[in-house]
């Protein structure tokens, strides 16, 4: 039961770990061939969004919300992405080591 509890432990920590590590990263999408770019972190924040000079002065605000909430949804995803593959990842890793648990070999 010990071990169990510092298992259960090491992977709190690895999880934090990797959730500081995602965190860190930047997930970069853009949308109208470019005209509009988004930028959000692992922590799915969004960090900058850029749009391209002529669609402002075209003045096309519908173009440019449906381009920049495409933009932002597209990086969002990518970062939720590699999220959900590196806790799978870390939970398959952690798991991996513990008696009884499918993939420990015990």
């Amino acid at each position: 039961m010990q071990e169990m509890l510092q298992r259960a432990q090491q992977m709190q920590s690895k999880v934090s770990e990797v959730q500081a590590e995602l965190a860190a990263r930047r997930f970069e999408a853009s949308a109208g061939g470019g005209m509009v770019s988004a930028a959000v972190s692992g922590a799915l924040r969004v960090l900058s969004i850029e749009i391209e000079p002529s669609l402002i002065k075209d003045d096309d605000r519908a173009m440019i919300q449906d381009l920049t909430a495409a933009a932002v949804n597209a990086a969002l995803t990518k970062a939720q992405e590699a999220v959900a593959q590196e806790m799978a990842r870390v939970q398959s890793s952690m798991l991996a080591g513990m008696p009884g648990m499918p993939g420990s070999g015990n």
